[in-house]
């Protein structure tokens, strides 16, 4: 059985973390915009920063971790 290669291990984190830190920072977002009464069309644009800098933030912790993992043998 071949072994997957560190980068492409460190590729799948960086895209799984970013599915799910999109995911929870939609959820979020909507669940702010509506709480916080933010006025028509600029609910879009807080739903979309919100979106990015949760998938942003999520997947580069999953990468990071991945690449730290990555180095260990078991």
């Amino acid at each position: 059985m071949k072994r997957d290669s560190c980068l492409a291990r460190v590729t799948a984190g960086v895209a799984v973390g970013g599915a799910i830190g999109g995911a929870v920072g939609a959820v979020y977002g909507t669940y702010e915009a509506i709480r916080y009464k933010v006025p028509g069309v600029l609910k879009i644009r807080y739903i979309g920063q919100t979106t990015l800098g949760s998938a942003a933030v999520f997947g580069l912790f999953l990468g990071a971790g991945s690449l730290i993992h990555c180095g260990k043998s078991y």
